[in-house]
């Protein structure tokens, strides 16, 4: 796991307190541990402001209990149509949950890092 934010990452970016009666530490934990498993780039040292955002409302979501929960979210089923006016459709399973706001713009933030580039090396064996 990498380790993209540290507490004092989160203080200065939410403020003492962020953590509310939550464990600030392990929010972190769980926050950078969130982060190392969406980022599928390289990222520089230290990490982009963007980063550090996204990380500080993930962990804010963590502290909250609200980032790794027991609900299941998975697709039961998708439709698409592709004549004119294309249209797509999925169905969850029961149980799932929506995401939160924080996570969605930790998801926002991190973009650039997520997809992955279009090259691949390929070595002849």
């Amino acid at each position: 796991m990498t380790d993209f934010i540290t507490v004092a990452d989160v203080d200065a970016s939410l403020g003492p307190g962020w953590a509310g009666a939550g464990d600030p530490v392990l929010a972190v934990t769980m926050a950078n541990a969130w982060l190392t498993a969406k980022i599928k780039r390289a990222v520089p040292d230290p990490a982009p402001a963007e980063i550090k955002t996204a990380g500080a409302q993930v962990a804010k979501e963590a502290a909250a209990g609200k980032l790794y929960t027991s609900t299941q979210k998975e697709v039961q089923s998708k439709t698409v149509s592709a004549q004119s006016g294309t249209s797509v459709s999925k169905t969850y399973v029961a149980g799932s949950a929506d995401q939160s706001a924080g996570v969605n713009f930790a998801l926002a933030l991190l973009a650039p890092w997520i997809t992955r580039s279009g090259v691949m090396m390929l070595k002849r064996v």
